[in-house]
């Protein structure tokens, strides 16, 4: 049975080691959007031993090319739905592991290497609805500050204020378990029962 969370970010590992697959969450605090140029940024000043412009540790990292406009010099978010997470499977790991990010948000769900990283160190992933870009903005209070511009407004890296951001289905645990993982063996399970039943022999995965 799913349990539903109000959490505020910073988020403790204590906290996040209690959330389980299908659980929901609703996040209030703060949470930086950042995209693949911005994953290549950080890996890239990880490696350097560089630190970023942004203390990330405790902090929910969303797959979020947001949509803004500025007027009189403040920025307002009008759109912000998820992009696709698998793009920054490359990367996800390591800035689990050294900068101490509790949550991943996004759609899609993530890889192994990724998924081992959240049980290592104490991270999950909530999967956002895609198409709900509007949605996201209204739970947005506001713009508390932007870094790397220069990699384009989808591409920076956008400190946001969030109040009952969600809804958050936890679709990766810090225990090993992963909903996207179980719903394709038990379609594919069904796939090939269904084919059997048809007198064709279960094809091989």
């Amino acid at each position: 049975m799913s349990r539903t969370f109000r959490l505020r970010t910073p988020l403790s590992e204590r906290e996040v080691r209690r959330l389980k697959a299908g659980d929901v969450v609703y996040l209030s605090g703060r949470v930086v959007t950042a995209r693949d140029a911005a994953h290549k940024r950080m890996l890239n000043l990880i490696e350097a031993g560089r630190p970023l412009p942004i203390n990330l540790h405790g902090l929910p990292i969303y797959h979020c090319g947001p949509l803004v406009r500025k007027e009189n010099g403040r920025w307002t978010v009008l759109a912000a739905g998820p992009t696709t997470s698998m793009r920054m499977e490359p990367f996800e790991s390591t800035v689990i592991e050294r900068l101490g990010v509790r949550m991943v948000i996004g759609k899609g769900g993530m890889g192994a290497k990724t998924a081992n990283a959240m049980a290592k160190f104490g991270a999950v992933y909530g999967a956002f609805t895609g198409g709900a870009a509007v949605l996201a903005a209204r739970n947005i209070t506001r713009v508390i500050d932007v870094e790397w511009l220069n990699l384009g407004i989808p591409e920076a890296l956008w400190v946001l204020e969030v109040k009952d951001f969600g809804p958050l289905i936890v679709a990766l645990d810090s225990h090993g378990n992963n909903l996207f993982r179980e719903v394709n063996e038990k379609a594919w399970e069904r796939y090939r029962s269904a084919l059997q039943g048809r007198g064709v022999q279960k094809p091989k995965r």
